[in-house]
């Protein structure tokens, strides 16, 4: 009897739990956990219980969020929608997520973010919008983060960041921007995220960085810099950070090893709080003869022509100068000796 009562309340549980649910979906730990994975929706499906505080809307086919489209669902914590066709965020459509900690809007189709996109999102922490279509990031775009720790924008197509862009986000410490197409790294950009450790910037189109560019960054231990298009590089913009210990990741640069670069490399390797993880993958992409050569196997070499040609032009000023001497030595005795004859001649008297 004790049995049958309690198989009872599971089906009557149940059957509680299913109305909850939205049609199609999963509900799990009386509906707190809500799965509409796969489903097809074309649209944020009706009846999500107030309660529930993980909602995963992936493999869908949503196209667009309408604005207030999750009104009402004041609980919701983590909120997953990935890969659903998203081209499209209508005005504040994600304002009423105030309570929202983890946002997945990976592998959509998102060209652009408009200025109110974070507008009531102040608690969220970790937001992915890697393997879209940006291209641009506005100034006002992340105005209101100001929890956010982790933000990954890799794998789009961003080639300007306005500046401002990243003012809000005073907690970051994780910030991936690889794989996009940025074509160079202005000073000015991240001013304001003093607790950032981890900036990834790699497999984009930088061939130059503003000597400035990370000097905020008093937190930084990992700095990814390989699969640009650097050439070279200034001492000085690795010199400004100021953190205890960084790790540099450099290669698979076009880089054009001479002297000047072997210098470079010598005095980051020569500051104890810099490390370069991939020193030995370093190879030369110029000038032609050095093209494929390893960086750390030519460094001591590259100076060798310059200082070569410093000492055949050292020497050859030194010849010409002793010459000078000489010859000035020369002349000085020849004039000398002609005087003292003009002196010893006899004086020729004329009679009248």
């Amino acid at each position: 009897m004790l049995r049958l009562l309690c198989l009872l309340c599971s089906v009557v549980s149940a059957m509680a739990s299913s109305k909850l649910c939205p049609h199609h979906c999963l509900c799990h730990g009386n509906s707190e956990l809500v799965d509409c994975r796969g489903r097809g929706f074309t649209h944020i499906p009706h009846g999500i219980p107030h309660g529930s505080w993980l909602l995963d809307l992936s493999d869908n086919k949503l196209s667009e969020l309408r604005s207030a489209t999750f009104t009402g669902i004041w609980a919701l914590r983590i909120l997953l929608i990935q890969n659903s066709s998203l081209q499209v965020l209508q005005p504040q459509a994600l304002a009423a997520l105030s309570f929202l900690e983890r946002l997945d809007l990976s592998n959509n189709e998102l060209h652009t973010l408009a200025s109110d996109f974070s507008y009531g999102l102040a608690a969220l922490r970790d937001l992915r919008l890697d393997h879209n279509s940006l291209e641009c990031l506005e100034r006002r775009s992340f105005a209101h983060l100001e929890s956010l720790e982790k933000l990954d924008l890799s794998h789009n197509h961003i080639r300007v960041i306005q500046r401002g862009a990243f003012h809000g986000l005073t907690s970051l410490k994780q910030l991936n921007l690889g794989w996009n197409q940025m074509p160079v790294f202005p000073s000015g950009l991240l001013t304001m995220q003093q607790r950032l450790s981890v900036l990834l910037l790699g497999h984009n189109n930088i061939s130059s960085i503003e000597a400035e560019a990370f000097t905020p960054l008093q937190s930084l231990i990992l700095l990814g810099l390989e699969a640009n298009q650097l050439e070279n590089l200034k001492f000085k913009t690795f010199l400004n950070l100021k953190t205890p210990s960084i790790h540099l990741q450099l290669s698979e640069n076009p880089w054009i090893c001479d002297c000047e670069l072997h210098r470079v490399f010598s005095k980051i390797l020569h500051v104890r709080r810099l490390h370069i993880d991939d020193y030995w993958n370093i190879t030369c992409h110029g000038p032609p003869p050095l093209a494929g050569a390893s960086l750390v196997l030519m460094d001591s070499q590259l100076c060798v022509a310059e200082t070569a040609t410093v000492l055949v032009i050292t020497a050859t000023v030194m010849v010409t100068v002793v010459a000078a001497i000489a010859m000035a030595e020369r002349n000085r005795r020849k004039k000398k000796l002609n005087l003292g004859k003009q002196g010893n001649e006899p004086e020729i008297v004329h009679s009248k």
